[in-house]
């Protein structure tokens, strides 16, 4: 999955500082194209780019063709493929072909449009851009689309040439426990395209020495994910199997929106985790959302294998639901 990257935003703040910008979105891919559907590059108007819609092998030739959009104030869709010869003479000689919309802002592009999705990625709201190749019109929607926003696939709607850029916002892992399970989960879920975060009280354990590089919280789990916040691309993994630090954050997760919670234990510990939210007042449903024992069972031996079965398990429910 790709990293959250910042072209929208930085298209916006080009535009806005009067140098001029466009955004080339990937609309397309045959064959063993080298950057999925909806992978954007942002272009100012003296050249200067972020982003990526081919690693480097079109990119030049999107650039020309985007100033040029921009002087012109049109849209324009790109194709590239190795049967093209500017395309093989810029790298993509790999088989694969690819679809790029240019879209210069303000002329194309409505500035307001821009400005309220760079909002909601600034406030993890899910959006998707929806336009329509035929007539232009353009919109962004939040309902609908669910499909697409669970896999975070943008495309063409089936039969029409309406294409829906997803913008997701990054996923999320939160760690309850910075136990050894953690030390390997951690690194795992970065690998994975999640931005992680450790939350223990006990600072012996939650410590730079132990998960060096890493964001740790040193506070009581409840107000720490309280503070962090829970949403639809939030995983919360808890692995203390200590109920004074483990269940407070679990009341916060029922809660929430998390798409994933799981909590170490066996099956005996997890009936009375069960009996303690149902004494609680959680519902049979809520504590159905509880992965627990965590992890698919794929016969894990050691904390690093285990780590791999939750990762595992994450993403089975991030794409195909629990």
């Amino acid at each position: 999955m790709d990293r959250f990257d910042n072209a929208p935003e930085t298209a916006l703040a080009w535009h806005k500082a009067g140098v001029g910008a466009a955004l080339a979105t990937v609309i397309e891919t045959w064959g063993s194209a080298p950057r999925r559907v909806g992978a954007q590059l942002a272009i100012s108007g003296s050249g200067e780019i972020v982003g990526s819609v081919s690693g480097g092998c079109v990119e030049g030739a999107v650039i020309v063709e985007a100033l040029e959009a921009l002087e012109e104030g049109t849209a324009r869709e790109l194709e590239f493929g190795v049967s093209d010869g500017d395309a093989f003479a810029v790298g993509l000689a790999c088989g694969g072909t690819i679809r790029i919309l240019v879209e210069p802002v303000g002329r194309v592009l409505p500035e307001d449009l821009l400005v309220e999705l760079v909002a909601a990625r600034a406030a993890r709201r899910p959006v998707a851009y929806v336009v329509d190749l035929d007539s232009g019109a353009r919109q962004l929607v939040s309902e609908g689309h669910a499909d697409r926003f669970r896999m975070d696939r943008s495309g063409f709607e089936e039969g029409t040439r309406s294409f829906v850029a997803i913008h997701n916002p990054p996923l999320r892992l939160i760690v309850v426990g910075a136990v050894h399970i953690a030390q390997g989960l951690v690194p795992m879920a970065r690998i994975a395209g999640y931005d992680p975060v450790i939350i223990d009280p006990r600072e012996t354990f939650g410590s730079e020495a132990r998960f060096p590089g890493e964001r740790i919280v040193n506070d009581w789990p409840d107000e720490a994910v309280a503070a962090e916040g829970l949403d639809s691309r939030t995983a919360l993994v808890l692995l203390t199997h200590d109920p004074k630090l483990d269940d407070p954050a679990l009341e916060k997760a029922l809660r929430s929106d998390c798409f994933y919670i799981g909590a170490l234990g066996s099956t005996r510990t997890h009936a009375k985790r069960v009996a303690r939210l149902e004494g609680l007042g959680f519902t049979e449903a809520e504590i159905a959302r509880i992965h627990a024992p965590i992890g698919l069972d794929i016969g894990a031996s050691g904390p690093s294998e285990i780590a791999v079965s939750v990762i595992a398990q994450m993403t089975r429910v991030l794409r195909k639901g629990a």
